[in-house]
């Protein structure tokens, strides 16, 4: 299973992003948006990671 408290490092920047500082955007594939996100790159935008937050 995957990490889903970080940190997370950005494969395109390099940048090392704690759960706070990642930018939450709206999930892809139709994933329930109550039940999951998507954890963003502050600095370049990038994806860092889809993340289960709820049931």
């Amino acid at each position: 299973m995957a990490e889903t408290s970080g940190p997370f490092e950005c494969d395109a920047c390099g940048e090392t992003v704690s759960l706070n500082e990642a930018r939450r955007t709206k999930t892809m594939g139709g994933l329930d948006p109550a039940k999951w996100q998507t954890l963003c790159c502050p600095s370049c935008g990038a994806r860092l990671q889809t993340i289960y937050v709820g049931e």
